[in-house]
């Protein structure tokens, strides 16, 4: 499986202000001095090989949207800002050609998830078939809601392409080609679905949005399996650990919470999203490090203890990246 990420920003979609672009232009310009001055050297290659990626790139704007992807198969889970680019990149295919089929599951109907569907290219083109699957029984409204004036000027009726909507069963699996599909359910105030993926022996969970409230082996219950056998997992990360305290109920987590779950779990690799929109990524990156002096002292503690806790590839994730599993 192939899994490409375009867009990890949650709740809103989030350019960067020129204030914040010009704050990092300095910033780098300041780094490539102490460069010089430490390494007798101005390569500009080998300075910007001592940068993380998300000093130079940033972690990114667009609100929630992945493709999942196979020899076979391609599916698309949510239509967050983020889908817009993803359309551009279609409409380079077969849908380019005026007949094609889009496979689009969603989580939930939140704006942050639905606000690039007006701007989503191979839904405007005739021919095409747009699938949409979920759990929720209110999809065909949330989408004629958003194509409705003064919403948008295209009225749903009048959209070239047919939207074809199927309902997904909670915790059944759906085959999609050679990628198999299982929802369950997350923590979040609305009813909120994550995915699990699998294909040739990976898998791959899609948990966002949520809280992370359900914990303990027992509490997630029957939608343990989300979190168990899992090569790659993209988790909830909006807030830093303190904030998430803060803000109970408002169904977002933070990577210690992920963290716990994948370390007992097993869970080889995590990438953290739903980046917040008022967080800069100077306060992102330092979210960053604090999860890392956690997941430190967690294995630390854990070693004193004599308890095993599994090791775990992770990391903030930046728009853009592509995961092979």
């Amino acid at each position: 499986m192939r899994i490409k990420l375009w867009g990890v920003r949650g709740s809103l979609p989030t350019p960067q202000t020129p204030e914040r672009e010009e704050a990092k232009v300095q910033s780098l310009l300041e780094k490539f001095v102490d460069f010089q001055k430490a390494e007798e050297t101005s390569d500009i290659k080998q300075f910007f090989d001592t940068l993380e990626s998300h000093e130079v790139k940033g972690f990114g704007g667009n609100t929630a949207c992945i493709e999942v992807s196979s020899d076979k198969q391609s599916l698309i889970v949510d239509a967050g800002s983020g889908i817009r680019k993803l359309g551009e990149r279609l409409v380079l295919g077969p849908c380019g050609e005026g007949i094609g089929e889009v496979h689009l599951l969603m989580t939930h109907f939140h704006w942050d998830h639905i606000v690039g569907l007006p701007f989503f290219t191979p839904i405007f083109i005739p021919g095409n078939k747009i699938y949409v699957y979920s759990v929720q029984d209110d999809a065909e409204e949330s989408f004629k809601t958003i194509f409705k004036k003064p919403n948008f000027p295209v009225e749903y009726k009048d959209l070239p392409s047919e939207i074809i909507y199927r309902k997904l069963e909670p915790r059944e699996t759906v085959e999609f080609g050679d990628i198999r599909v299982t929802p369950y359910e997350l923590d979040h105030p609305d009813p909120c679905w994550g995915y699990k993926f699998e294909n040739k022996g990976k898998i791959f969970s899609y948990c966002v949005d949520t809280e992370g409230i359900r914990v303990s082996q027992k509490d997630l219950g029957e939608d343990l399996p989300l979190y168990q056998g899992v090569d790659l997992m993209v988790f909830d990360a909006q807030y830093t650990f303190l904030e998430a305290a803060e803000k109970v109920d408002w169904g977002h987590s933070s990577a210690p919470i992920g963290l716990d779950i994948a370390m007992r779990e097993g869970v080889k690799k995590i990438l953290f999203v739903h980046h917040d929109p008022a967080a800069s990524d100077i306060k992102i990156a330092k979210a960053q490090q604090q999860t890392r002096e956690y997941y430190q002292a967690r294995l630390k503690a854990a070693g004193t203890q004599g308890n095993v806790l599994n090791e775990v590839e992770w990391y903030f994730a930046i728009e853009g990246e592509t995961i092979d599993l």
